[in-house]
């Protein structure tokens, strides 16, 4: 079946059509029996009338007028042959091509019959049923019309709020549908009117929970910042030895902790804002390389400029990089191909749950490796500089990220020589 033969207007179409033209049918079957019904009559009466009187005639003796007659020419086989019985009856036929009502009776063991011209009749019964045709087509027509203006109305505004809806699964949180039923209390609210005040509460309720959130996480870390720059002063004071060196581990995690939590507050504020420039792909994922001190092999497939925000792409990397390794198994091998960077290792791969829905906050499947950031962090910068990161575990093993960057274009311009 094709799409649009499963919209809603095109079922309710449908649904008109057929109730309309059920519904004109039977109009016009009733419409159509009646008139033909008292025509019959009125012709059947007509000539029963004249038989009587030609039959008073043939009993008198005199002459028999010229729509009557003994065994007329052109009588029907089966009204001669009731009437030879004794009987009278009438029938519709033709006579010299034209429509004829005949009644016929006993004479004498003959038939005695007179005929009534029918066309009159038949010809009204004919246009009655143009009539009734032309009517239910016009009825029908206008009936679509109306029904698909009444049922277009009625998409449109579904489809306006299904629109909305994918926008605040999107993250656009400030969409709305705004119906003005909704807003005017002497206007009555339809159901659909429901449904778009239900999801723009939701999507209200939602916001306010959210943005709670935010300024939750972004107050914590900024009350975080303080105590930690002096709890890191005063563990620079304590006598080295492995104690001195646990604290000072612990401070360090902390203060990562909290740098990435700050990061994830400003990336859900949506107020970050990129610094572009014209970069070489393979130089920057170098330079990632060289900066995390690991032995990341990399394999540069194809080379590419694009224009970027350094800082960010080199973040995404770099947490790329400290994922394989932490979660991951050695080798790990980072590949520049054209505008896509790969990150792959040996390990067991995303866990089920991540490939799914995406990384999740504070999750990290089980483990006491880090805590569970630096994907999440990974996948908002790479929204905010245009980029699309992706996951996947790799057929024969392992994990596999890839960072697909806009590739720039540079403009040459020609000189045309006239």
């Amino acid at each position: 079946m094709p799409r649009w033969a499963a919209t809603l207007t095109w079922k309710a179409a449908v649904f008109i059509t057929v109730m309309c033209c059920a519904l004109a049918a039977l109009l016009g079957a009733l419409v159509h029996t009646s008139v033909t019904q008292r025509t019959v009559d009125q012709a059947r009466e007509k000539a029963l009338t004249r038989l009587t009187e030609v039959t008073r005639a043939y009993a008198a003796g005199e002459p028999l007028p010229r729509f009557g007659g003994v065994d007329p020419p052109g009588l029907p086989e089966s009204l001669r042959a009731l009437a030879v019985r004794g009987e009278r009856g009438t029938m519709v036929n033709s006579f010299q091509d034209r429509p004829t009502m005949w009644a016929a009776g006993p004479a004498d063991g003959r038939a005695i019959a007179v005929r009534v011209d029918y066309t009159l009749s038949a010809n009204t019964i004919t246009n009655l049923d143009r009539a009734i045709v032309g009517s239910a087509g016009l009825a029908i027509g206008a009936t679509l019309l109306v029904g698909a203006f009444a049922v277009t109305r009625v998409t449109r505004r579904l489809h306006l709020t299904a629109q909305v809806a994918r926008r605040i699964s999107a993250g656009d949180l400030d969409a709305r549908v705004n119906d003005p039923r909704t807003k005017d209390p002497s206007r009555p609210e339809d159901e659909v009117a429901t449904v778009s005040g239900a999801l723009d509460t939701m999507a209200s309720s939602l916001q306010r929970k959210l943005q709670s959130e935010q300024r939750f996480t972004a107050d914590v870390a900024h009350e975080l910042r303080t105590p930690l720059t002096g709890l890191t002063a005063a563990a620079e004071l304590l006598p080295e030895g492995r104690p001195a060196e646990l604290v000072r581990d612990r401070v360090k995690t902390m203060r990562s902790l909290t740098e990435d939590l700050l990061e994830i507050s400003r990336l859900d504020a949506g107020s970050e804002t990129v610094d572009l420039d014209v970069h070489e792909l393979a130089h920057l994922a170098e330079r990632v390389v060289r900066a995390s001190g690991t032995a990341t092999e990399i394999r540069v497939v194809r080379n590419t400029t694009v224009e970027t925000d350094k800082r960010r792409l080199e973040r995404v990397l770099g947490n790329l990089l400290a994922n394989a390794y932490r979660h991951g198994k050695e080798p790990v091998v980072l590949t520049v191909d054209g505008p896509v960077v790969t990150v792959a290792d040996a390990g067991r791969g995303f866990p089920p749950y991540l490939l799914q829905d995406g990384p999740a906050r504070f999750r990290t499947e089980g483990t006491n490796k880090g805590h569970g950031l630096g994907l999440t962090i990974a996948v908002g910068q790479s929204a905010v500089i245009g980029a699309e990161l992706c996951f996947d575990n790799a057929p024969e093993g392992g994990a596999v990220a890839r960072v697909t960057l806009p590739e720039y274009v540079r403009l040459v311009a020609h000189d045309h020589v006239g």
